[in-house]
């Protein structure tokens, strides 16, 4: 094998990788509605949850919440925290999909696309609430590797 194979195999993003990264940002959503129950702070954690995977710091971020309606894009990091816990007042519309008592997060995708660049999923993800009822809904997901060689989310549409 050559370097440059071994080199190009080193950085492929694989299934696996985007399965690690659903599977933290559904623990995080978790946390966050843990947090909001008990009275912690919830939006310092919905601030690292969302700087931790997705990109705008590194990309434009194609983000299309489930719940939105009214201002149905959210371009910017204050657009997705707002939609998430609805406390910096960015989109009025907001009630914090991430703080409506979620107990777990499962995601089951149809496909997932990756190569050495970015990787987009596609499939259905469950929320569970506190009295065991399932939420389902329809996603699909874009990737890219930050410079750290974390997969960070660049499209959320659901």
């Amino acid at each position: 094998m050559s370097f440059l194979s071994f080199r190009l195999g080193e950085i492929m993003i694989t299934v696996a990788d985007v399965e690690n990264v659903q599977r933290e940002w559904g623990e995080g959503i978790v946390r966050i509605a843990e947090a909001y129950k008990l009275g912690d702070d919830y939006t310092a954690i919905a601030t690292k949850h969302v700087e931790d995977l997705y990109a705008y710091d590194l990309s434009e971020v194609l983000f299309k919440p489930t719940m939105a309606s009214k201002e149905q894009f959210r371009p910017t990091f204050e657009g997705a925290l707002s939609y998430f816990v609805a406390s910096n007042g960015a989109c009025k519309e907001d009630t914090g999909f991430a703080i409506k008592g979620w107990t777990s997060v499962e995601f089951q995708n149809s496909g997932v696309l990756a190569n050495d660049v970015n990787a987009v999923a596609m499939g259905n993800y469950f929320f569970t609430d506190a009295e065991g009822s399932k939420t389902k809904v329809e996603y699909t997901f874009g990737y890219i590797r930050d410079d750290a060689g974390k997969l960070r989310i660049v499209l959320h549409h659901s």
